[in-house]
């Protein structure tokens, strides 16, 4: 098989495949990951409020989503957010939103699902009496949770939130089916112009394989880093 693999190839292709395919990869896992914190700890506080409705509806929304696969997810929003900003907006034509648009919603909505019960169970993980120290000083909740509860949850799940973004890096390949130029978009074509699939996949696997395995060190070294401090 070493015989027929063609380095030239690979040789050829790789600056494409690493400046324009992964650099679009990294740039979709970055903004999900940070639209994705901020709406999951909105949904894990609303999860853990006494108001039931809302924590009623945010539960509804984070069951529902984690049920359904990601690929199918990706679908709605591509083909249903044209429609769905026409009727918010009052348009009689379906609106224009963009492939890249509707995938960054899509794993912004999707991953906000699973960073919401890391955050729940961090948040759950700090000692009520600080809470109620806070309310002591005269604090509100929010307030309570924006200096005293949120900066330690986030401590604590910093490194699952970070294997959750490996996971996202990796779930962002799916953009395929929507013929967005990431790594393994742009690895395919190049794999069916050149009539070389086997290299390009194996160079886009050893790429996944390395940027993954580098992560996954560094998030144990910060978990291990992390548990010394305490």
């Amino acid at each position: 098989m070493l015989e027929n693999f063609d380095f030239e190839v690979i040789a050829r292709s790789w600056r494409v495949l690493v400046f324009q395919g992964l650099a679009f990869t990294l740039q979709v896992t970055v903004l999900s990951m940070l639209g994705g914190v901020i709406l999951g700890t909105l949904l894990a506080m609303m999860r853990l409020s006494s108001i039931k409705p809302l924590s009623w509806l945010a539960s509804g929304y984070v069951n529902l989503l984690r049920s359904v696969p990601l690929v199918l997810v990706i679908f709605w929003f591509y083909f249903l957010m044209p429609y769905i900003g026409a009727w918010i907006v009052g348009a009689s034509q379906p609106i224009r939103v963009g492939a890249f648009t509707s995938a960054l919603v899509t794993f912004i909505f999707f991953q906000a699902c699973y960073y919401c019960e890391i955050m729940r169970a961090g948040i759950q993980s700090i000692p009520r009496g600080q809470g109620g120290a806070g309310y002591a000083l005269g604090f509100t909740y929010w307030q309570v949770m924006r200096y005293v509860i949120l900066p330690q949850a986030f401590r604590n799940m910093l490194p699952v939130l970070l294997t959750q973004t490996v996971i996202l890096f990796q779930d962002v390949s799916l953009v395929y089916i929507i013929s967005l130029p990431d790594l393994v978009t742009i690895a395919s074509k190049i794999a069916q112009r050149d009539g070389r699939l086997v290299e390009m996949y194996v160079f886009v696997a050893a790429v996944y394989f390395v940027l993954c395995l580098v992560l996954s060190q560094g998030v144990k070294r910060l978990q291990a880093r992390l548990a010394v401090g305490r």
